[in-house]
C-alpha cells in the first residue's frame, strides 16, 4: 500500500509539477488552499502533508496546526519561496519535521518525505506500544499505584522500544518476570517469541542444552540435534531468570553472545548469528558475587546495560489492598464462587505484615482464603498467627499512616469507612511514635527486624528515629 502525500499550494503548476513527480511513489492528493487542505484531512488520513507557507486567506502555518491536531496526526514538511531563517524556526515550532525552499529540489524533496515517513512510522509505534504497555500494566496483573511502582513503570515505559540488554533485580516473588514480560509487550518485538529459562532449575549440562541447543552426538543421549533456547527466541526476548546461578562456562558462552551476537550448539563448531533481546533477572546480589569471584565482571557489565529494581512489597504497602482486591476478583471467578470480603481489621493486619514472600506470597494466600474460607467476609479473626499473633496490636481504622487510613473493606463499595472508637485518642504522630517505640523494644533494637514487624522498610524507620531521637536509646 502506497503512503499517502497531501499537496497544499495556491499555485496550480507547482501543485500539478509535485503530484507529477511524486505519484509514480505514493498516493498524491492536492489542495489549493487551507480551507481544501482541511476538509481533505477531515475525510482521509494522510502520513505526509507538504504545504506552502505563503498562500491566500490561511497561511501554511494554520495547516501544521489542523494537521498536528488529528488523532493520527500526519508528518508535515513546509515549503516556501520566502527562505527565511524566521520561517524556518516558525515552522518547525509549530511541529513540522523539515522544511524546503522554491523552488524544489525533487531529489530532496523525496528525501526528505522517506524521513518524514520514518519518524511519523516511530511516532506511531511507540503510540501503539504505550497503548499496549497500559494495557498489559491494566489487565495483565501488575497492579497498583505506589510511587515506586510508578517509577518501575517509567523505567519500563523509556526501556521498551530499545534493543538493549536489561537486569531486573529484586526479591524473590516481586514480580520480575511480569516485568520482562511487559518489557517484551511493549517493544517492536511484540509479536516474536518470549521464551523464559529458569537457569536454577536445571543443572550445568542441561542448562547448556536448553539455552544453546545441541548437535547430534555432542553427549551420551543426544541422538538427534536440539535447538535450544536462544534459537527459539530469535527476532524475540529471551528472559534469563535466576542468572545469578549459572556456572563459569555458561557465563563464558553468554558472554560471547552479548559481544557477538552470535551462538554455537554444544558439541558444534558453527556459529549462529541470532537476533535476540536478552533480559535477565536476579535476586541475589551480583556486585557481592562478582567481589566472591563467582561472577565474572565483564559479564556483569555487559547484562547491567539497563537495571530496573523491584520494590519488595514490604516497601509499597498502599498497593496491597489493589493486589487483594485483584486476586480476590480473579480467583472468585476461575473458582465460580462470590467474592470475598476483607473486613477492615483484617485488612489492617495484612498491610501491616511484612510479606517475605512479596506478591507471590499474598497471591498465593488470596487463592486459599477465596477456596477455603467459609463465609462471606474475612475478620481478622479468621488470619492465621503468622499474620496476628506475634505482632504489635495495631490502632483503630483512621488512627495511624501505617494502618492504611481511610482504606475500606475490599471489594470497595460495600458499606461506609469505619470510625474509631469513641473517647480520647492519640494524634496521628503519637499514635505512630507509640507503635515505632514499642517495635524498637519488642526486637531489643534490631531496627530491620522492627521495621519488619512495623511492615514498613529500614529506610523509613531509620528515617522516623531521626525524627524522634528519643526513640535512638531504645535497646530492649
Amino acid at each position: 500500500m502506497l503512503s499517502s502525500v497531501l499537496i497544499v499550494d495556491d499555485e496550480k503548476h507547482t501543485r500539478d509539477g509535485l503530484r507529477q513527480a511524486l505519484e509514480d511513489d505514493y498516493d498524491v492528493s492536492v489542495a489549493a488552499n487551507a480551507e481544501e487542505a482541511f476538509n481533505q484531512m477531515d475525510s482521509q488520513e494522510f502520513d505526509v502533508v507538504l504545504t506552502d507557507l505563503r498562500m491566500p486567506g490561511k497561511s501554511g502555518l494554520k495547516v501544521i496546526d489542523k494537521a498536528l491536531a488529528l488523532p493520527n496526526k500526519p508528518a508535515v514538511i513546509m515549503m516556501t519561496a520566502y527562505g527565511s531563517i524566521d520561517s524556518a524556526v516558525e515552522a518547525m515550532k509549530r511541529g513540522a519535521v523539515d522544511f524546503l525552499t522554491k523552488p524544489v529540489n525533487i531529489e530532496r524533496l523525496e528525501v526528505l518525505i522517506q524521513r518524514a515517513l520514518k519518524t511519523r512510522t516511530l511516532e506511531v509505534e511507540v503510540k501503539q506500544l504505550n497503548e499496549r504497555l497500559d494495557e498489559k500494566f491494566n489487565v495483565g496483573g501488575i497492579v497498583g499505584h505506589s510511587g515506586k511502582l510508578k517509577d518501575v513503570i517509567d523505567r519500563v515505559r523509556l526501556v521498551a522500544p530499545s534493543r538493549a540488554t536489561i537486569l531486573i533485580d529484586g526479591e524473590s516473588g516481586t514480580g520480575k518476570e511480569l516485568i520482562a514480560q511487559a518489557i517484551h509487550q511493549a517493544s517492536p518485538r511484540a509479536r516474536a517469541p518470549f521464551v523464559a529459562v529458569h537457569c536454577a532449575a536445571l543443572s550445568e549440562n542441561l542448562l547448556e542444552s536448553e539455552i544453546f541447543g545441541h548437535e547430534r552426538g555432542a553427549f551420551t543421549g543426544a541422538m538427534e540435534k536440539r535447538v535450544g533456547r536462544f534459537e527459539a527466541a530469535d527476532t524475540g526476548t529471551l528472559f534469563l531468570d535466576e542468572i545469578g546461578e549459572i556456572t563459569p562456562s555458561t557465563q563464558v558462552k553468554l558472554l560471547r553472545f552479548l559481544e557477538t551476537k552470535s551462538i554455537e550448539r554444544v558439541g558444534g563448531s558453527k556459529p549462529i548469528q541470532l537476533d535476540v533481546r536478552l533480559v535477565a533477572a536476579t535476586n541475589r546480589d551480583l556486585e557481592q558475587l562478582v567481589r566472591e569471584g563467582k561472577f565474572r565482571e565483564d559479564l556483569f557489565f555487559r547484562l547491567n546495560v539497563v537495571r530496573i529494581t523491584l520494590p519488595p512489597l514490604r516497601e509499597r504497602t498502599d498497593d496491597i489492598p489493589l493486589l487483594l482486591a485483584h486476586y480476590i476478583k480473579f480467583f472468585a471467578q476461575e473458582n465460580g464462587v462470590a467474592p470475598l470480603t476483607i473486613e477492615p481489621g483484617a485488612l489492617r493486619y495484612l498491610q501491616a505484615y511484612p510479606w517475605p514472600g512479596n506478591i507471590r506470597e499474598l497471591r498465593n494466600f488470596t487463592e486459599n482464603a477465596v477456596v477455603m474460607h467459609r463465609g462471606a467476609k474475612l475478620t481478622e479473626y479468621d488470619l492465621e498467627p503468622r499474620f496476628r499473633g506475634d505482632r504489635l496490636a495495631l490502632p483503630a481504622p483512621g488512627a495511624s499512616a501505617t494502618a492504611g487510613a481511610g482504606t475500606d473493606s475490599i471489594p470497595r463499595g460495600g458499606g461506609g469507612a469505619s470510625s474509631a472508637a469513641g473517647g480520647a485518642s492519640l494524634s496521628v504522630e503519637e499514635n505512630e511514635k507509640r507503635l515505632l517505640r514499642e517495635a524498637l523494644i519488642k526486637a531489643r533494637g534490631n531496627r530491620t527486624k522492627a521495621a519488619q514487624l512495623m511492615g514498613i522498610s529500614r529506610r523509613t524507620l531509620h528515617r522516623k528515629v531521626a525524627q524522634w531521637p528519643e526513640l535512638d536509646v531504645i535497646d530492649g
